[in-house]
C-alpha cells in the first residue's frame, strides 16, 4: 500500500474488464477516488463500481470512446465536475484485430491506430492541459506492451500502434519533467484477461505461450496492477519516461535460455 497515494484522483480508460478492472480496483484498495472509463462494456463498468464501493471506497463510470476528442474531453470534464480535480491518468483502453499484414484494411489499420495511439495521445494531451492549468505535478501512465520491442507478425497494425507509445511517452516525459510531471508506460506481457482467455483456454496453445516465457507461466492482471500502483506512487518519483516491462522474461530473448544459441 501507498499512503500517499489516498484521496488521489485517477482515470483508467477501458476499465470495464482485464488490465483496467484490475488497476482500477487497486488503486480503489489505495483509497483512491477512481473513474471507471468504458465504451462498450457499460453493465461490467457499473458492477466495479459497486464493487468498489462496497467495499468503502470511491468510484464512478463514465463513458468515453478514447478515439474521439470530444469524448476524451468530457471524460476529464466529468472527472473534475464528479471529483474537483485529476492527479493520474492511466491510458488502458486497447484493441487487438489480427489479420495477415498484406489483408489488413485501412478501416482496421486505421481502427487500431486510433484507439492505441491516438486514444492514448487525446488522453496524455488533455490530462496534461489541466494539470498545467492547476499546476498539478501530476502523473500519466500508459498501457504498452512487449510488442512495443517484439516484432508480433499478423499484429502489425497492433505493433506500430505500442512503438508509437513508447516514443510519446518518452518524448512527453522529457518534454514535462520540468513542471512535475510525469509519464511512465507498461509492457505487458501474455497475461490472462477476457481477450486471451478463448487462446489460453488450449492446453498446447497455452503450452505454447509458456515457453516463451522465462517465468513459464501467463501472468495476470493483478501483477500489471501491482506496477501501476507503483509507478503512480511517491516511491518512484525519480522515475520518469521508462517502459516497465511486466512481462515474465518475455523481452530478455528466451530462446537464448539456458546458454542456447
Amino acid at each position: 500500500m501507498y499512503s500517499d497515494l489516498e484521496g488521489k484522483v485517477v482515470v483508467v480508460t477501458g476499465a470495464s474488464k482485464g488490465i483496467g478492472e484490475a488497476i482500477a480496483k487497486r488503486f480503489a484498495r489505495e483509497q483512491m477516488k477512481v473513474v471507471v472509463n468504458y465504451r462498450s462494456g457499460e453493465k461490467e463498468a457499473d458492477l466495479i463500481v459497486d464493487d468498489i464501493k462496497r467495499s468503502g471506497g470511491q468510484a464512478v463510470a463514465v463513458y468515453a470512446d478514447v478515439s474521439k476528442e470530444d469524448d476524451v474531453k468530457q471524460l476529464v470534464g466529468k472527472t473534475v465536475e464528479t471529483y474537483g480535480t485529476l492527479d493520474i491518468f492511466v491510458n488502458n483502453a486497447g484493441i487487438e484485430k489480427p489479420s495477415p499484414s498484406h489483408e489488413i484494411s485501412l478501416e482496421n489499420w486505421n481502427q487500431v491506430i486510433n484507439v492505441n495511439l491516438t486514444g492514448v495521445f487525446l488522453g496524455c494531451r488533455e490530462a496534461i492541459t489541466y494539470m498545467l492549468e492547476h499546476e498539478i505535478k501530476g502523473n500519466i501512465i500508459n498501457l504498452s506492451s512487449v510488442h512495443e520491442r517484439i516484432p508480433w507478425p499478423h499484429f502489425v497494425h497492433y505493433a506500430a500502434s505500442k512503438g508509437g507509445v513508447k516514443l510519446l511517452t518518452q518524448t512527453l516525459a522529457m518534454e514535462y519533467a520540468p513542471k512535475g510531471i510525469r509519464v511512465n508506460a507498461i509492457g505487458p506481457g501474455a497475461i490472462n484477461t477476457p481477450i486471451n482467455a478463448k487462446k489460453f483456454s488450449d492446453p498446447q496453445t497455452k503450452k505454447d505461450v509458456e515457453s516463451i516465457i522465462p517465468m513459464g507461466y501467463i501472468g495476470e492482471p493483478e501483477e500489471v496492477a501491482n506496477v501501476a500502483a507503483w509507478l503512480a506512487s511517491k516511491e518512484s518519483g525519480y522515475v520518469t519516461g521508462i517502459t516497465l516491462f511486466a512481462d515474465g522474461g518475455m523481452t530478455l530473448y528466451p530462446s537464448f535460455q539456458a546458454g542456447r544459441g
